[in-house]
Parts: structure tokens; sequence; C-alpha cells
């Protein structure tokens, strides 16, 4: 994504990145000016008074992990895989800015949820995602289809270690679908590669063996004959 690239390693502002760098060295600057001036003419009571505003000024802090946001529970969902994983996308509109979008996504096998924001062109849309709502942990490109679904690649901040992802709408009320049954067989795969395999000079328990063997105290791989 070329914004992406183009400010890489700084933290962005996507509505909610902290931006880092020139930006926000210029700023600590004016106000440090500001503050030496006014601490000539301001009391130590003002001062006081001053630090409890801003404090009640402050945004909350972002409690972590982070849970489903009740501002994004209105709007439109996919569903689908991203790599091998299931997500619902819950993805809308920001009211301030007329291509920008924002919302979150939720993995339904640990329910982590992501936020995300970025820009709808078009068909194209190219957002950002942050799993602490201050730093950028990834970029999304991807494209709409006629029928509402989206498509493309989720990337690392480095624009490494592309997944593809493939989203459909779904209706209002409608309930997620089970995930598809390619990535069942993946998982299914994986963990079969990790199950331990007999040795290639163990003999195998004769047939008549292990239909009249019995487990004993709950233990399978203890077994008796009757």
């Amino acid at each position: 994504m070329q914004e992406s690239k183009a400010i890489k390693g700084a933290t962005r502002r996507r509505g909610w990145a902290v931006p880092q760098g020139g930006f926000l060295r210029g700023v600590v600057s004016v106000a440090a000016l500001l503050c030496a001036g006014a601490g000539a003419v301001l009391p130590a009571q003002a001062w006081a008074e001053s630090d409890a505003v801003k404090e009640l000024a402050a945004p909350p802090p972002i409690q972590l992990p982070l849970k489903p946001s009740p501002e994004f529970a209105k709007f439109p969902r996919y569903a689908g895989m991203l790599g091998s994983r299931q997500i619902v996308l819950r993805l809308g509109a920001k009211t301030d800015d007329p291509a920008g979008v924002h919302g979150e996504y939720q993995y339904t096998d640990t329910g982590e949820v992501i936020l995300i924001a970025g820009d709808r062109d078009g068909d194209t849309l190219e957002v950002e995602e942050s799993n602490d709502g201050t730093h950028i942990t990834g970029n999304w490109v991807g494209k709409f289809a006629a029928d509402g679904s989206v498509a493309g690649d989720r990337m690392n901040v480095d624009d490494s270690d592309p997944q593809p992802f493939d989203l459909k709408p779904l209706a209002a009320g409608q309930a997620v679908p089970a995930a598809s049954t390619g990535a069942a067989a993946g998982a299914a795969a994986n963990k079969a590669a990790v199950a331990p395999q007999p040795s290639a000079g163990s003999a195998a328990a004769p047939a008549s063996a292990t239909s009249s063997a019995h487990a004993v105290g709950g233990v399978s791989n203890l077994q008796i004959g009757e």
C-alpha cells in the first residue's frame, strides 16, 4: 500500500493511531515554549487547575485485550476466512470523512478483536489494523465485488507475509456460517501431522486382541484381554 510504504516504521493516525516523529516533536516543542512563557504569569494554583482539566479532557485508556465495540455493533457484517482462520468483520463509514471507513474484526476461534481503519475508494479497500488501538500491526488491500463480497490480502506492517482474505456480506440477523470445510480439513491435517506415529519396526496389534481389549481405569493405552 503506497501510504504504508511512505511512512513505514512510524505510527500513523487512522482515527486511533498516535503519530510519532517530527510532527509529535513539533507539538511538544511548541507546547514547551508556551508553557515556559506562561509560567512567568500563571500562579501555581492555575497550573494545578490546568493539569486537572487536561486529565479530565484526556480520553480514557484502552483496556486490553480489546472487546467488541458498541460503536460498531450496527455496522454491516462480513464473514469468511483470513488465511486459515475464520473472522467476522464489521465495517462502516466514518462520520467525519466521506472516504474513510473503520470498524473491527474478530476471530471466531479465539474471540480476539482487531481494530481497522482506512479508506474505500470505489471498489478498492485500503485499511490498517491495530491490536491495541495505538500501534499498526498490519495492512489490508482488497476489492469489493458486485455481490458485496470483499477479497484481497492482509500483510504485516512491512508488507511481508501476505495472507488472503475472502469475506461475504451477512444479512441482518443472519448467523455466522460454520468455517469452510477446506479450513477444517487443513486443521485436521495439521493435527494429524503432529500426532505421534508408531515406529517402522513396531508390530501392529492383532485384530482379535484389539477387539477384545478393555481400557483399565480409564487409561486407554493400558489394556487387558478378557
